[in-house]
């Protein structure tokens, strides 16, 4: 049962043909060893119905870790009341109802206990993942992938890995991190050419896993500067050695870090998302994962450097603020490398959607227009979510394209498809010469 589609006659025949469609989602947190819930206390877990229930009340003790699971699901349950107006509440509604056959209309301290029971799978394993899966009509699912993950153990073609990289740039001077880069390469780094050389080969290790994209998430006040690499031998060696930096230091070693893997992004030809603009722990008091914001000073600006040397590397970009959107719009509608990806984090609630994909779809380019990513720790959220954006796509084709412009229905469709499947598929695509494989 899908809780929320068009009421629109026209946007529902859009959205009931998209989903028909399967998903293919080009960006997400799900453990692919792991990826459905094992039970509902791992969906409620998400976070932000954590930080919803704890911004309306909820003591963060109450969803504590050490917790049974089954306890942190019926205390979080007694806050639900007070966000079941929020559209993360339709998502819960629509996973229960979809995947654990809850007839309800509401969630409550009442029902909890028997929406718990049918949420367990934990003797299910695999089986689960598969239905879930299967249900959810997915195609592929990209990873998050630390630098160091072992990648083994799962179907590439369906769990698409994907470097991620910000321990390496924003954490190089952590004895932690060189310790994870010597292991994972085996390569001596001590200085700025065995970085380089450790860095490549990360690349060449990911390449051969299948890999479809290198992925990065920037604070506000960070700046790619064109690399100098000899003003940053220096400090990238003391950084190495653990020694105290400056923090012009440190804004020179994250430069060198981040251009070296810009480069190698050219040289394989892998794009390079960038998820820019949160700033971390700004609550320390919260709950897990509902700790940081953004700051409304990010400009793609500072950028601007990075997209004119880099014009053969594809930048699929998000912005945390929901007031970038106009200046992503630009950049993607000026420099051919530029791409708005998705709806991220603050931004991913229905009005700034709206607004966001209506300025996409009316001034850039069709085959630049990825629309969606689940950004999803669970694979029971790509569904609702997708539905979400299903839903308000096709309620923008029915409005500005079919009546505001007078398209077809299949005109309309065309384009839907484009920014639903064709572009990620080809932007994030293997070529037909790679087959799927399983590490």
């Amino acid at each position: 049962m899908m809780t929320n589609v068009p009421h629109d006659p026209q946007a529902r025949s859009l959205f009931d043909e998209m989903a028909r469609w399967p998903i293919y989602d080009p960006h997400s947190h799900i453990d692919p060893h792991r990826p459905a819930a094992r039970n509902f206390d791992e969906v409620l877990g998400y976070h932000y119905y954590t930080e919803l229930a704890h911004s309306a009340g909820m003591p963060a003790e109450l969803v504590d870790p050490s917790l049974p699971p089954r306890t942190r699901a019926e205390n979080l349950a007694e806050f639900l009341k007070y966000i079941d107006n929020t559209i993360q509440y339709s998502w819960l509604l629509e996973i229960a109802q979809t995947f654990h056959g809850f007839a309800e209309d509401r969630i409550t301290p009442k029902n909890i206990g028997s929406l718990y029971d049918r949420a367990e799978h934990a003797g299910d394993g695999e089986s689960w993942d598969r239905t879930v899966w299967e249900k959810s009509h997915l195609e592929a699912v990209f990873l998050t992938n630390d630098f160091d993950d072992p990648l083994k153990g799962w179907d590439t073609k369906k769990y698409v890995p994907c470097l991620r990289t910000d321990d390496l740039v924003l954490k190089l001077h952590e004895p932690s991190t060189v310790a994870r880069l010597r292991k994972a390469t085996g390569v001596d780094v001590q200085d700025f050419a065995t970085l380089h050389q450790a860095i490549g080969t990360l690349f060449e290790r990911f390449l051969s896993k299948g890999v479809r994209a290198c992925a990065i998430s920037l604070p506000p006040d960070f700046v790619p500067l064109p690399a100098a690499p000899k003003r940053a031998e220096a400090p990238v060696r003391r950084a190495l050695h653990q020694m105290d930096l400056r923090p012009d230091e440190h804004a020179e070693i994250r430069t060198i870090v981040f251009w070296t893997l810009a480069e190698y992004c050219a040289d394989y030809r892998l794009p390079f998302d960038l998820m820019i603009g949160p700033i971390r722990n700004v609550y320390p008091a919260g709950v897990a994962g509902g700790r940081d914001l953004f700051d409304r000073r990010v400009s793609l600006y500072d950028y601007r450097a990075l997209f004119n040397h880099f014009a053969g590397v594809t930048f699929p970009i998000s912005t945390l603020s929901p007031d970038a959107g106009a200046e992503l719009v630009a950049y993607s509608w000026i420099f051919p490398n530029v791409v708005p990806l998705g709806h991220w984090w603050y931004s991913n609630i229905p009005p700034y959607i709206a607004a966001d994909l209506r300025a996409r779809l009316q001034a850039v380019p069709k085959n630049k227009l990825v629309g969606y990513y689940s950004d999803a720790y669970k694979l029971e959220f790509v569904l609702p979510k997708f539905n979400m954006f299903r839903k308000i796509l096709a309620e923008t084709l029915a409005e500005d394209a079919i009546r505001g412009r007078g398209w077809s229905e299949e005109r309309a469709l065309e384009l839907a498809r484009l920014v639903l499947l064709d572009n990620p598929r080809r932007l994030f695509g293997r070529s037909d010469s790679e087959s799927a494989s399983v590490i």
